[in-house]
């Protein structure tokens, strides 16, 4: 339900406006935010926000600057100058991505920017970040005239760092969490004027002017000025000179209308960066497997040569299978004794060579290149033919396939082809992995049955050596093999294929020993 005028009793926290002349974007900002427990109302120009704003006090807008009439500038500043709307948190959306228009825009009172074309993501994030500093906003400046006790257990809740500033700049209270990062107690931080205590972090000391420069500008701005601030990637000291990376809001305690100090929540983004570089080290590592990537060049070139290899081999047996059935039909026609069996061994030949034919007629469509066409299939049939295709390396490894398939199946919606070298690859990665095993006799299962209204499941069972400890983290990562002569890169194509079918290929360790493979396939409308 979206509402365009009326207030609704609740909370203001959760309810937040949405500002933009233009349909198609408003629809776009409603789909991203519905569901997530926000109450959502709409303005389709300025004067319409300020009314809204006025009555149903939302914790969030979303503003839009380029509209007719009234823009998003003067929006902004009149939410400002307005006592009963100046503490609504205010997100610019616009197409401008100029700084001076950013610096516009945060100056008018805005805590933050999103240019667009913006990301769904990118835009939950923002306002969920957001609505908990408006939330911690509200719950500071009201506990601030209550018992000292109150205002602790509030802050001890916090997993972010809290500086409680007067108006000067110096700190009233710090949190645990502010003492743990910055590695001063308590005792030490009251007392200190934080940007000086910060600034050298920055690299930016203070003018004599009284100006504060860099990242740390918008504390003061936030207690001169009486505005909220964001800012993204400073830097605090701990207390043994050294810097850390943070993110930090500056939020301003008002008293009579004049800001009477200030709340800056900081959040340490060390992990955050480490995980940048830990990216792009994976990255690096990537690049440096150029070797066995051309490796996979001369696997694909050996698969193109199978594919003649089989089409050669098809002529002789052919020519083997006629030739049979000449030799049957000559003996028939002398009317001899078969006391040795002749035409029956004939008619044996003709069968096996007959059979070896549809086994290259398999390999033949197996290696070849087809395109990539989505197919209306029946499952169970789909893996009888991969179980065929597996037959000869059962025989080689003595061991059994066992099928158990669920009846009455439906269609799947895939590309033969590529389900069937999924399947194949787990089937015989389980004969491998029982290879030299006891349970060898107990044979490799493979299951087929409906998970639910929209997609079909096969398992892939085998009862052998099971996978490495850290296979969870690193089994469908590229290169990652647990055999001696593997490449690591056929779990990495199984998982890309059935990701791109809109499935998922999962594991789990068997409880009484080895592998359960299981990949979904989606059901034909």
């Amino acid at each position: 339900m979206y509402l365009a005028e009326a207030p609704v009793e609740q909370h203001e926290e959760e309810r937040i406006l949405l500002v933009d002349d233009n349909p198609t974007n408003l629809q776009v900002l409603l789909q991203t935010l519905s569901g997530r427990g926000y109450k959502l109302l709409i303005a389709k120009n300025g004067e319409s926000a300020l009314r809204i704003a006025a009555k149903a006090r939302p914790a969030l807008v979303l503003l839009d600057i380029m509209m007719p009439g009234m823009d998003g500038y003067e929006v902004c500043h009149r939410l400002k100058e307005n006592p009963e709307t100046r503490n609504i948190t205010v997100i610019f959306l616009s197409a401008l991505d100029d700084t001076k228009d950013k610096v516009r825009g945060l100056e008018s009172g805005a805590v933050d920017f999103i240019s667009k074309p913006f990301q769904a993501e990118e835009v939950i994030a923002r306002v969920q970040t957001q609505l908990k500093i408006h939330q911690l906003e509200q719950a500071l400046s009201a506990r601030n005239r209550q018992l000292e006790a109150d205002k602790a257990r509030i802050l001890e809740s916090m997993n972010e760092g809290i500086f409680g500033l007067d108006r000067l700049g110096l700190i009233t209270f710090a949190n645990p969490a502010a003492s743990v990062m910055t590695g001063w107690s308590i005792e030490q931080l009251t007392g200190q004027n934080l940007i000086q205590l910060m600034n050298e972090g920055n690299n930016a000391p203070s003018s004599q002017s009284g100006n504060v420069p860099g990242p740390l500008a918008p504390i003061e701005v936030s207690l001169t000025k009486g505005v909220s601030k964001t800012v993204e990637n400073a830097t605090f000291l701990h207390s043994d000179g050294s810097p850390f990376p943070v993110d930090f809001s500056c939020t301003p305690i008002m008293e009579n209308s004049s800001p009477s100090g200030a709340v800056v929540v900081f959040r340490d983004i060390s992990e955050k960066k480490r995980q940048q570089e830990a990216l792009q080290k994976a990255l690096d590592e990537l690049e440096s497997q150029k070797e066995q990537l051309t490796h996979v060049s001369r696997l694909s070139t050996m698969g193109e040569m199978a594919a003649g290899f089989a089409h050669e081999v098809n002529q002789p047996l052919t020519a083997i299978s006629n030739y049979a059935q000449v030799a049957r039909r000559m003996l028939a026609r002398l009317e001899l004794e078969d006391d040795l069996g002749l035409s029956e061994a004939m008619e044996k030949v003709n069968i096996q060579a007959r059979r070896a034919g549809e086994i290259i007629a398999r390999i033949r469509s197996f290696v070849k290149k087809p395109d990539h066409v989505l197919g209306s299939v029946d499952p169970n049939r789909l893996i009888q033919d991969t179980y065929k295709l597996a037959e000869v390396d059962a025989r080689n490894n003595h061991m059994e396939i066992h099928l158990e398939q669920e009846e009455g199946l439906p269609n799947v919606k895939v590309d033969p082809v590529q389900i069937q070298q999924v399947a194949l690859n787990l089937i015989r990665n389980g004969m491998e992995a029982m290879r030299d095993m006891d349970t060898r006799s107990i044979g490799v299962y493979v299951r087929t049955e409906r998970l639910d209204d929209n997609f079909v499941k096969v398992s892939v069972i085998d009862r052998g050596h099971g996978l490495a400890d850290d296979a969870e983290e690193k089994l469908f990562t590229p290169f990652y093999t647990t055999k001696a002569d593997g490449m690591g890169i056929g779990l990495t194509v199984c998982h890309s294929i059935i990701q791109s079918h809109g499935g998922r290929l999962t594991f789990q360790r068997h409880p009484e020993g080895g592998t359960i493979f299981e990949f979904t396939m989606p059901i034909a409308d």
